[in-house]
């Protein structure tokens, strides 16, 4: 499941695996991935709830769009689904290949049509319910047949044939034809029995009734709207309980004032928004009991064109500008953007600048324009292209087509980020020196506009899983609305035989290095075409508490992020820099207890003499 996080208020995103071969390499991966706080440093009031319990409390810039994961697509809520529900299969926070998850082993068929998941015997939900091959099957099945319940991951069911559940800890998925990603199904499992009850799924937002069951390491116990999640640590989690007794995500609109509160204690972690801003991490570097974790991110951020809002029945709406339709000018305004100066003067180096679709953390899959191909700041190429297109400039120096209308351009803006503000300054000043016109318009809610259709171009950005596929298919006709400013998978309306030619043959190919190669020629039709302009792979650039926060795992472990993983590492192994000094494993009280839960997990996949048939490697995503 992907996860985005600018483009609409309602977006989702982000996956493929391989098989977990020795304990070894689990329990390297658990202590190469602690980052050291302050264990001296006595924790502020706010880390502890009334009760005494310990409270990690982390500060969004994000707000849920829903808590139904069959509808959620920001980055916040997905990443807080990953803590409710457990998936098929996880991702190995060192280098992010696929380990057991729900299901302890999988085994395909000769052909790959067939696939069969062992489901592990000691997960339950939290109402004491028994977590089975039934919950999985009803989970995908209600996705292939209900046009509501697969508004997020439908894309990982399109190809299903038939799912069924012979027995309590066997799952069997059938295909139409072979599918590279069945060892990268990011889609969170709910129990049939409590799901089968809703009526429809496009509306249920799994907001009515708290505690909400689940089997995930924090069970949801309460929810206000654009103000907080909260969740409890489940004491019940097979691989291991969490150290901290309570997480709870609070939103703030105004992030200078998370930073402030963070400073006061008040919270343990800041994300920002997704990041936080390079005058607010200078303004923490040297704070007491604060760690700045700025590292190389899994996002890209970009700018999204409107090529033309329609169905996937061809029906057409919105207003996007119909110059976008000619893919010169597209190019040209490509060719407008300095992106060195972006990095330099809005991230201030925290920031790589941006080339192809997939960020430089999946190398296997990471691509860039060589020579003639690269679309590099060029205001005159830039200005000839818009001659070319039959734009010229007039005596006033401003760019008007052969109606005589002045070139003039709207650019969707969120107006939580202040990167989008920075940048849309830039944007207005270079264009304007091409004789384009621009304004940015900065919505609180963007959603509504953008499934409309009823803008030119939108500030966009993605978090992408270590597998591709979700990211990718958001950009393939099957993602259109299947009705006008109807909610759907699509990022912005692209539709592209070529490129859909290429996703289908990369999600049949089981070869990496072949599927990688059709991968990058995805990407190179998707920067030819001018749709989607990457300026930039933001670092992950965020903040926390040692004084609350002893240790917590980073994703990759070598140098990675801490919100917004591929799984829920972070927070499952964080551990309270109250109970560090002499806790034990069994009350999460040190480092080690990290260790020994992923440990005992190991122990017990060994033991059971776990064969995984299918070893692949993947390199990118889960939809946050």
């Amino acid at each position: 499941m992907v996860t985005r996080f600018p483009p609409r208020s309602t977006h989702p995103r982000g996956r493929l695996r391989i098989l977990l071969a020795s304990g070894a390499a689990a329990l390297a991966l658990a202590a190469g991935s602690v980052v050291p706080g302050n264990p001296l440093a006595p924790a502020p009031q706010q880390a502890q709830a009334a009760d005494g319990k310990s409270v990690l409390t982390v500060a969004v810039a994000q707000s849920v769009d829903s808590l139904s994961p069959f509808l959620a697509q920001r980055l916040v809520s997905t990443s807080i689904h990953r803590l409710m529900y457990d998936y098929l299969t996880n991702y190995d926070a060192k280098d992010s290949h696929t380990i057991p998850g729900l299901a302890t082993e999988w085994e395909s068929s000769a052909d790959k049509l067939t696939w069969t998941y062992t489901i592990r015997s000691d997960s339950k939900w939290s109402d004491g319910e028994k977590a089975t091959a039934e919950d999985a099957a009803w989970t995908f099945n209600t996705m292939m047949t209900d046009e509501g319940a697969a508004t997020s991951n439908g894309s990982f069911v399109s190809n299903f044939k038939k799912v069924t559940a012979p027995s309590p800890d066997k799952l069997v998925i059938e295909l139409k034809k072979p599918q590279a990603t069945m060892t990268a199904l990011d889609v969170p499992i709910v129990p049939k029995h409590v799901w089968e009850k809703v009526g429809d799924f496009s509306k249920f937002n799994n907001d009515t009734k708290f505690p909400i069951v689940g089997n995930g390491p924090f069970i949801l116990t309460d929810y206000k709207v654009d103000s907080y999640v909260k969740l409890k640590a489940n004491k019940d989690f097979w691989r291991g309980a969490p150290k901290f007794d309570e997480l709870v995500f609070r939103y703030y609109k105004d992030q200078d004032a998370a930073v402030a509160a963070l400073r006061k204690g008040e919270v343990s972690f800041v994300a920002g928004s997704p990041s936080l801003t390079p005058a607010q991490s200078a303004s923490l570097k040297n704070a007491p009991d604060i760690k700045v974790n700025d590292a190389p991110g899994r996002r890209f951020y970009a700018l999204a064109v409107n090529p033309g809002a329609r169905t996937k029945d061809g029906e057409k709406f919105g207003d996007g500008h119909k110059a976008l339709l000619d893919q010169k000018v597209r190019q040209a305004l490509f060719m407008g953007v300095d992106r060195g100066t972006i990095i330099d003067k809005v991230f201030q180096g925290h920031a790589v600048e941006g080339e192809g679709y997939i960020p430089p953390r999946y190398g296997s899959y990471f691509w860039k324009p060589e020579g003639a191909q690269k679309l590099a700041y060029d205001p005159a190429k830039a200005g000839a292209l818009l001659d070319e297109a039959g734009y010229k400039k007039n005596g006033a120096g401003k760019r008007v087509g052969k109606d005589g209308k002045p070139l003039d351009f709207r650019i969707l803006c969120h107006a939580t980020d202040p990167n989008d503000k920075a940048i849309g300054k830039y944007l207005q000043e270079w264009w304007g020196d091409l004789g384009v016109g621009l304004k940015v318009d900065c919505l609180d809610n963007v959603s509504d506009p953008w499934y409309a259709g009823e803008y030119d171009l939108a500030f966009d950005g993605w978090s992408v899983n270590p597998d591709p596929d979700f990211v990718l298919s958001i950009h393939t006709c099957a993602a259109l609305p299947t009705k006008a400013k109807a909610s759907a998978a699509t990022d912005n309306f692209i539709c592209d035989k070529q490129y859909d030619d290429l996703y289908a043959k990369q999600a049949a190919e089981y070869d990496p290095a072949k599927r990688a190669d059709l991968v990058k020629q995805m990407e190179s039709r998707l920067y030819d075409t001018g749709y989607m302009n990457v300026m930039a792979y933001p670092n992950a650039v965020e903040a926390y508490r040692t004084d609350q926060i002893k240790s917590i795992t980073t994703m990759p472990s070598d140098g990675g992020n801490i919100y917004g993983q591929d799984g829920y590492w972070s927070w499952w192994s964080a551990v309270p820099a109250a109970a560090a000094s002499g806790g034990s494993s069994d009350d999460g009280g040190s480092s080690t207890g990290v260790l020994i839960g992923v440990g005992v997990a190991v122990v017990v996949l060994v033991g059971g003499g776990l064969l995984f048939a299918m070893r692949r490697r993947s390199t990118a995503e889960d939809r946050e």
